[in-house]
């Protein structure tokens, strides 16, 4: 399985800390917030992986991780020229992966559970596509997925009234049809191609199943959500 961490975009969000580098740069913990979920894809066996960031701070990703000597991996980059969007950037992997499978994680999530058990039931399962889901108190404020038995009906975006306590987090993994998928997609309102229309083709075809995400879990993409990554990693949540 080939790994694909994510951590592109502005961060405007976290202005005027991203002002002169990369969201993923900053600190979490005692490391930075890029080595969290490349410590998770190492944890489920993913050796090869590939990092996708912007041209603006490229040369800083590269020189904290390097090669993946460091990290017994190897590691290959390519650059998302512009904010396009989350499915923009995995279509750049598409010479990357070739025909193998994929786990993704968006390089703002920081989570503890590990996701060797998830990748396995991926791969037995013969699914096209899997998310991780987590059950939260305010579901309002992400993507919420309707699942039975595993299998996701639907996915609403920030729904006023959740139809589930499901959010989707940005864990996904795909088989190397994805791509033909990428190409077909139209840019949103944002101008962007959006993740939520990948999976929503998946689930067209009944191809999306869904793992529960142990353990606890957030990205860490705003003021409020990097302050509460920092607390969770230093065990006080409160």
């Amino acid at each position: 399985m080939k790994g694909i961490l994510l951590a592109g975009g502005t961060g405007s969000r976290l202005h005027p800390l991203t002002k002169v580098t990369n969201k993923h740069l900053l600190p979490v913990g005692r490391e930075p917030m890029i080595h969290h979920p490349l410590k998770k894809l190492l944890e489920a066996g993913v050796q090869d992986i590939l990092v996708v960031t912007g041209l603006e701070h490229m040369g800083d990703v590269v020189n904290l991780l390097g090669s993946g000597r460091a990290f017994n991996c190897r590691i290959t980059y390519r650059v998302q020229d512009e904010a396009g969007g989350i499915a923009q950037a995995l279509g750049l992997a598409e010479g990357f992966v070739g025909q193998e499978p994929m786990l993704v994680l968006l390089g703002d999530n920081i989570f503890q559970a590990s996701l060797a058990q998830a990748a396995r039931a991926f791969v037995q399962s013969g699914a096209e596509a899997q998310i991780m889901v987590k059950e939260v108190p305010d579901p309002g404020r992400y993507g919420v997925a309707e699942v039975v038995d595993g299998q996701v009906l639907g996915i609403e975006e920030k729904p006023a009234r959740p139809r589930s306590a499901w959010a989707v987090t940005g864990l996904y993994f795909y088989t190397a049809g994805v791509f033909e998928i990428i190409r077909t997609l139209k840019p949103s309102g944002r101008g962007e191609l959006e993740i939520t229309d990948v999976n929503n083709h998946y689930i067209q075809r009944g191809t999306l199943r869904s793992e529960v995400l142990e353990g606890w879990w957030t990205d860490a993409g705003t003021f409020e959500s990097l302050a509460l990554a920092n607390q969770l990693l230093s065990g006080d949540t409160r």
